[in-house]
């Protein structure tokens, strides 16, 4: 147990230090496998790597296609398009909340929370300076629209950390309708407000809009595409899936080919942009799977079984247990889909036979696991947090607050309304 304890803390500390997890991982998971007993070789060649290889194996063609949509509606300018239309529709006088809505219609439509950090961007900023709002809550705005509620409590929705359970509990992307809108009510409501009061807040102090030492590219209109044509290849995923039930692997093709034709000549260099973003997903798929061997590792050593008992034991509702083993490994590994294939892994048989004896239906554990997996990720070491600052220009000390309310501290009580929902039989 002090082993597993020791690995966790070395794999949160050097992650936070800025280390790859790549060779963090195994490093980590060596560490268990020793305080453990078991032989080191045997337990990097075939428990780590038996992790993660199965882990790669189910879901690289998701991290790749997926990539390579996002690729593909960021350079023809067709996720741009679509954010223009939300944003306009919105107005200045509603920018944070115009910010939130254009992430949240592109995340839900599949394309990747990175392609819609850089789409945004120049919006927001534009919008805020409209707006004369400190660009210190551009941070904490586009991850409450891209890190939250789109990536884990809606239903159907096509992002990795909605799809990861359906493998475990064999749900579907829709499971636990009424517990997913009750929780993104909680995360996009209670975001909307702090953010609301924040703005008023710095207003009253005199912080407002001040402008970037460096140029940022203005957004040109007239050269996007048309908005509405470029709406159709993200609802078309979200209708082919889940309406039309297909493969997620079939609805991303679809999705795929509909924005190749929908904007060829916008797409010169087509084949460098697929290229591009097939190249992106290796290191996506690589950084979870790096965990998820980890997790395999965990599992492998005897004090495991106690680890088990000790998460399992937590009194009351068995969802509870999930939720906390969920969102401690996302935020010791700050990785939404790392954090939760590694419970997941671990514990999901558990869980199974926990839904069977509890009467809790097995949709409520997928959406709960889902939810958890978006709430202590957003730590300061989380790659998706340090993208976000490095692309706005902002630090921690300017812009971290905001994000913890809104991408770790709020969705914390999202977590906690589903889990109130399910024991009133509200799935």
């Amino acid at each position: 147990m002090i082993g597993i304890i020791i690995g966790l803390a070395l794999l949160m500390y050097l992650a936070y230090r800025g280390m790859s997890i790549i060779w963090v991982a195994p490093l980590a998971a060596l560490v268990v496998a020793f305080t453990g007993g078991l032989e080191l070789l045997p337990a990097y060649t075939q428990d780590y790597m038996g992790g993660f290889v199965g882990f790669a194996q189910s879901w690289f063609p998701v991290f790749m296609l997926g990539a390579i949509f996002g690729k593909l509606m960021d350079d023809s300018g067709a996720a741009r398009a679509v954010a223009v239309l939300i944003t306009k529709a919105f107005g200045t006088k509603r920018a944070i909340m115009a910010v939130v809505a254009g992430c949240a219609v592109l995340t839900y439509g599949g394309v990747s929370l990175f392609v819609v950090v850089f789409a945004m961007y120049p919006l927001a900023l534009a919008l805020f300076r409209e707006a004369n709002i400190s660009r210190k809550l551009i941070p904490g705005t586009i991850a409450l629209g891209s890190f939250t509620f789109t990536m884990t409590a809606i239903p159907g929705t096509p992002q990795i950390q909605n799809l990861i359970p359906r493998d475990y509990f064999g749900t579907t992307a829709m499971a636990a309708p009424i517990m997913g809108i009750a929780g993104a009510i909680v995360m996009c409501g209670g975001g909307l407000l702090w953010l609301n009061y924040r703005q008023k807040q710095m207003a009253a102090a005199g912080e407002v809009f001040v402008e970037l030492t460096e140029k940022v590219e203005e957004v040109d209109v007239s050269t996007l595409p048309n908005p509405y044509l470029s709406l159709i290849p993200l609802v078309s995923i979200i209708l082919l899936l889940n309406v039309a039930e297909l493969d997620i692997i079939i609805a991303l093709g679809i999705g795929i080919l509909l924005t190749i034709a929908l904007n060829f000549t916008r797409l010169p260099k087509l084949v460098q942009t697929v290229n591009t973003g097939a190249s992106g997903s290796v290191l996506a798929i690589i950084n979870t799977s790096a965990a998820v061997g980890f997790g395999a590792v965990v599992r492998a050593v005897p004090g495991f079984e106690t680890l088990t008992e000790m998460v399992l034991g937590i009194g009351g509702n068995p969802l509870i247990s999930q939720a906390v083993a969920v969102n401690v490994l996302a935020g010791a590994t700050g990785s939404a889909s790392g954090g939760m294939g590694i419970a997941l892994a671990a514990l999901g048989d558990r869980f199974v036979e926990l839904a069977a004896t509890s009467g809790i239906p097995l949709e409520a554990f997928h959406r709960v696991a889902s939810l958890s997996s978006g709430g202590l990720d957003t730590l300061p070491h989380n790659g998706a947090v340090l993208t976000l600052l490095a692309v706005t220009a902002m630090t921690h000390k300017d812009s971290y607050k905001d994000i913890f309310m809104v991408g770790t501290a709020i969705p914390v009580l999202a977590v906690i309304t589903a889990i109130i929902f399910a024991s009133v039989g509200l799935v």
